[in-house]
């Protein structure tokens, strides 16, 4: 028996914001709200336990410093990586300087709080 990821949590300063983006990348819907202001999204029709895991946007004041140490890798499902570079940034990603050449084959930006994801190349069904 092994586990698995069923839920992404993710500390940010506007959940509101963070939600309506990242639901927007990827396709999934509010699931639950809890009192203390967390917000859950994840796939419609399926929700918490289905084959990708939702992810919280957490209410945090703490702050943070730096590049995580986890980040998220997206991939295109309906066009090629550069229609959803374009989608992207118009939600309201911007480009991310981590490091990189500028040789690789993946895209690396930051979400509206600052929060490192790349996009990957791969074409992946949906």
């Amino acid at each position: 028996m092994a586990s698995r990821i069923s839920e992404l949590v993710l500390d940010c300063a506007d959940p509101e914001l963070l939600a309506r983006f990242w639901c927007d990348v990827l396709g999934y819907v509010e699931l639950d709200r809890e009192e203390d202001g967390s917000i859950e999204i994840g796939p419609p029709d399926v929700g918490f336990g289905g084959p990708q895991p939702t992810l919280i946007l957490s209410p945090s004041t703490d702050p943070r410093s730096g590049k995580l140490p986890l980040h998220l890798d997206v991939n295109p499902t309906d066009r090629d990586q550069d229609a959803e570079l374009e989608r992207l940034l118009a939600l309201g990603a911007r480009p991310a300087d981590v490091g990189q050449t500028g040789d690789e084959p993946w895209h690396v930006l930051a979400d509206p709080e600052g929060n490192v994801f790349c996009l990957l190349r791969r074409r992946l069904d949906p």
